[in-house]
This record gives structure tokens, C-alpha cells and sequence, in this order.
């Protein structure tokens, strides 16, 4: 499967990098961010767990701000997050 990011919205794009695995979705969201506008939210889906903890890092040190964190029943996450 592609990586998949569009723009959804006025503002707002969305990246799908279902079934990657670290260090990938970390990698193509710090890409994605860095396409973006300051304000600009990202919805981003993934379903690799340890992987989280290394995109809230990164979201940290750039300044991006994490809005909404979910998770579905089948393991997949669909994450919101702010350009700093």
C-alpha cells in the first residue's frame, strides 16, 4: 500500500501510513508537517501502536500540537495534530 496524503479541507489533509512500521510513520508525518501551513491540521491514520510514542516526541520537540488522540477496536489510530 502508498502512502496517502491529500488535502481534505481548507486547512486540513489527512495521511494515511496504515500498515507501515516504524521508524516509516514517524518519517512521512514529519514530511507531511513539513508541507503544511503554521494552523494547519493533520489527521493521521496508522495502526502501528509503537509508533506512538515516537510521533508525540517528535510532535514535542517541533512544536505541533497533538489535538485528539483515537483509537478503534481493530487497533487502528486516527490522530489530530496542529502545526506549530
Amino acid at each position: 500500500m502508498a502512502v496517502k496524503f491529500e488535502k481534505t479541507g481548507d486547512g486540513a489533509y489527512t495521511l494515511d501510513v496504515t500498515s507501515y512500521v516504524c521508524p516509516h510513520p514517524q518519517v512521512y508525518t514529519k514530511k507531511a508537517l513539513e508541507k503544511m501551513a503554521s494552523g494547519d491540521v493533520l489527521t493521521l491514520l496508522f495502526d502501528n501502536p509503537s509508533s506512538g510514542e515516537s510521533i508525540i516526541s517528535m510532535c514535542e520537540s517541533a512544536g505541533n500540537e497533538l489535538l485528539d488522540k483515537n483509537e478503534n477496536s481493530r487497533g487502528s489510530f486516527a490522530w489530530k495534530i496542529r502545526k506549530g
